[in-house]
């Protein structure tokens, strides 16, 4: 990325310190990375990590208007033993992750797993993306790279093609640039699925996989029941995102009344076998929200489970409640087609 570059993203995002590339921070993985008393930590796969049973949203902590806001609410987390960090090259045109790189200085890097993904679907347009990527995040290092919204069913093949993507990421992983690979989605399990057999049929297995794990889920075209399973045979590292619908389950029946709470959202994802709990925490109350859950948290029953389900059920089936399943709505890449072929984020 050019110094030139950089410093225009970080004007835009109202940051006036940014460092130098060349004065990235030390990345090198910490023999054991802190950890709270209260909260609970697991396993990310077979990667030898341990993680934060809760993570903070990337897309979020580049909403607010004043980037200390943000600065100030990603050290909220990590000081009450958040460790895993999402973020991706299109969340806020960029602002994200520079604001998060803002945030990671001062030893908060050596504290977290650092998440980030990709859209670039070309080893070119991945490379660019990547370079972006490192110099917003001021780090010659990422913890985990993931190919973002695989939202379409030829997204795998154009992945793992000759010239694809992966050839990129292999290269950045063998350069030290990237220690994890892994891809997300929220669309279709059957493209997930697909995503998983076009890399067993290139004998790859990724690290780790993202996906909605939540009360709905389980009613309509469920990753859940489907892509989970198959994710554990694999020893693969489960990332729950949307455990509250990104917010549209608050203006469903069951949370408007009281049947199912916040707390009762998070603590289902959390029983699932996730590693991680991605929730969006645009506020510091939101951010206490899921902390409190985590803090809180007792593995639940089968038989409150299946409670749940139950008050869910009846407004769940159609998807109504999983925009990002119905509709474009959350589908960045199919708005912005460009982002999968050039680096070059519009206005």
């Amino acid at each position: 990325m050019e110094r030139r570059d950089f410093l225009k993203t970080a004007a835009a995002a109202g940051v006036t310190t940014a460092i130098p590339i060349s004065a990235a921070q030390s990345t090198t993985a910490p023999a054991k990375r802190p950890e709270s008393p209260d909260m609970i930590y697991r396993e990310l796969g077979t990667t030898g990590e341990r993680v934060s049973a809760i993570g903070m949203g990337g897309y979020h902590i580049g909403k607010q208007t004043d980037p200390n806001e943000s600065i100030n609410l990603m050290h909220s987390g990590i000081d009450r033993g958040i460790t895993f960090l999402d973020n991706c090259w299109d969340y806020n045109d960029g602002i994200s992750e520079i604001r998060m790189g803002q945030a990671l200085r001062n030893g908060y890097r050596q504290k977290v797993f650092l998440m980030t993904k990709m859209d670039g679907r070309t080893a070119t347009e991945y490379n660019k993306q990547l370079e972006q990527s490192l110099g917003r995040l001021q780090t010659d290092m990422i913890d985990l790279v993931q190919f973002h919204e695989v939202i379409r069913m030829e997204d795998p093949d154009r992945i793992f093609a000759r010239g694809g993507a992966m050839e990129a990421v292999l290269a950045a992983q063998k350069a030290g640039k990237i220690r994890f690979i892994g891809f997300t989605g929220h669309k279709s399990p059957e493209i997930h699925l697909e995503m998983l057999a076009v890399a067993d049929a290139h004998h790859f297995t990724f690290d780790t996989v993202q996906m909605p794990v939540n009360v709905m889920d389980a009613h309509y075209d469920s990753f859940t029941t489907r892509v989970i399973p198959e994710a554990k045979k694999r020893d693969m590292g489960i990332l729950g995102m949307k455990p509250l619908g990104s917010g549209l389950f608050f203006k469903s029946r069951p949370l408007t009344d009281g049947s199912v709470t916040p707390a009762q959202c998070l603590h289902f994802a959390m029983s699932q076998p996730t590693s991680v709990v991605i929730t969006g925490c645009d506020t510091l109350g939101i951010l206490m929200q899921g902390i409190d859950a985590a803090y809180r948290f007792k593995p639940l029953s089968g038989t409150e489970i299946q409670a749940l389900l139950a008050r869910t059920a009846a407004v769940a089936s159609a998807g109504e409640w999983e925009k990002y399943k119905t509709s474009q709505a959350f589908d960045g890449t199919a708005q912005h087609p460009w982002w999968l072929e050039t680096a070059a984020l519009r206005g």
